[in-house]
């Protein structure tokens, strides 16, 4: 069995892909090379960018899987003058294979939006997606969209900005307060989506005092204001990227054992800084 097809089980198991929204995503095997390697070298990131090529090429990896499926809308053409299709294009001759799981990731029950909603208040009362989805596509109470979530107990503003720092280890996010609020203010519910919010945040069905994401729309901030709620954000695959190294990572090892050999990007990063 080839290492794509090997690692494409594996990730089934860990992120069933009829949990992704195949309305729009596009998950799975994207590229199966057809002269593999055989390194049995894998590399987790966020983004395949050509900085990320770059560093596959160097340890001479396999997979890629790749959480944003670097081959999203039809391509008409593979020029190597684009740069997305270029990356493709090298992928292939250096005999690398790419692997998409995205929101099927986000969906389910220990992935993304879960591990994002622990990390920045810990423990917690109840969950629930947002926007449910089954793998069956049914509604489910514990596989979907986002999360909301009542915490267990107030913690106040100021407090899970701090340890959101800490737990995705960024220096700065950028926050928006209701009128008369102040980073005192005690936070009792919160909502999460990983990356871009806005669309998911669209299905919540009770209040909340605070939405976190990667990005929104300033429209959208500012009715999320005038709706008394708090915003955060952290810049969209700052929401992300800790996952592959802490939960991703362990699990995949477990699943496939000790003859492959792993990486999580070190060139991966938010392209979005702060001066």
């Amino acid at each position: 069995m080839s290492l794509i097809t090997k690692v494409a089980a594996a990730m089934e198991k860990i992120a069933p892909l009829a949990l992704a929204d195949s309305s729009w995503d596009n998950v799975g095997i994207l590229v199966e090379s057809p002269q593999s390697n055989h390194t049995y070298v894998v590399m987790l990131t966020i983004d395949l960018t050509p900085q990320v090529l770059e560093e596959c090429v160097g340890k001479k990896v396999e997979v890629i899987l790749a959480y944003h499926p670097p081959i999203f809308k039809p391509m008409r053409r593979l020029l190597l003058r684009d740069a997305k299709t270029n990356i493709i294009l090298r992928a292939v001759r250096e005999g690398m294979s790419i692997y998409s799981p995205h929101t099927a990731l986000d969906a389910v029950q220990g992935g993304i939006n879960d591990w994002l909603l622990s990390s920045s208040v810990g423990e917690v009362a109840n969950r629930a997606p947002i926007v449910a989805k089954a793998a069956d596509g049914s509604g489910s109470a514990e596989t979907g969209y986002g999360r909301v979530s009542t915490l267990a107990a107030p913690i106040l503003l100021h407090k899970i900005v701090e340890n959101v720092k800490k737990k995705l280890e960024i220096s700065t996010v950028r926050v928006a307060l209701p009128a008369s609020w102040t980073l005192t203010h005690p936070i009792q519910s919160i909502a999460v989506c990983a990356g871009s919010g806005s669309s998911v945040f669209a299905g919540l069905t009770r209040p909340v005092d605070l939405l976190l994401t990667g990005e929104m729309g300033h429209h959208e901030v500012l009715a999320a204001n005038a709706m008394n709620r708090a915003v955060i954000l952290c810049e969209h695959t700052n929401t992300e990227r800790g996952y592959l190294k802490k939960v991703l990572l362990p699990r995949l090892r477990a699943e496939l054992g000790g003859e492959i050999t792993f990486h999580v990007s070190e060139e991966d990063r938010d392209p979005l800084v702060t001066w």
